[in-house]
C-alpha cells in the first residue's frame, strides 16, 4: 500500500486549479469518500492489486476489511470495466462497493454498486 494526499478543503483545490469547481470531479468525489471514511472509522490505506489500485482498502475493528472504488459515471461500459477489474481480482469475501453518482444500486459479481449520496447519507439515517 501507498499514501496519498487529499485535501480537506475543495475549494482551496478549485482555487489553485485556476477557479475550475467542474473539473476533476472522479477525484473530488474520491476525496469526499476519503474523509468520509476516516468519520466512520477505521483505518484507510490506497491498495493495489495485480493489475491496478483499489481506491480504498479500510481496516476496520475486529479484522473487517473493505474494499472501494470511486467513479464520478460509470455509464460507460470501458470505465464500469476498468473499474471493476481491480476488485474482481480480490479472491477474499470481505466487502467490495463501487461508488458513483449514477441512479442505480446493483450488484455485479458480488461487487456491490451503489449511488454515493446514497451511501453518505445511510450512516446518518440509520
Amino acid at each position: 500500500m501507498w499514501q496519498e494526499y487529499y485535501v480537506v478543503d475543495l475549494g482551496l483545490k478549485n482555487i489553485l486549479q485556476n477557479n475550475a469547481p467542474y473539473t476533476d470531479l472522479g477525484h473530488k468525489l474520491e476525496n469526499v469518500v476519503f474523509f468520509e471514511l476516516l468519520r466512520r472509522g477505521g483505518e484507510v490505506f490506497a491498495g493495489r492489486s495485480q493489475n491496478g489500485e483499489v481506491d480504498f482498502v479500510v481496516q476496520k475493528p475486529g479484522n473487517v476489511t473493505e474494499y472501494y472504488q470511486v467513479a464520478y459515471s460509470v455509464n460507460d461500459e470501458k470505465t464500469l470495466l476498468r473499474e471493476l477489474s481491480s476488485l474482481k481480482e480480490i479472491r477474499d469475501s470481505h466487502p467490495k462497493i463501487l461508488l458513483t453518482m449514477d441512479f442505480d444500486n446493483t450488484n455485479i459479481d458480488g461487487i456491490q454498486k451503489l449511488n454515493v449520496v446514497d451511501w453518505l447519507l445511510k450512516d446518518t439515517i440509520d
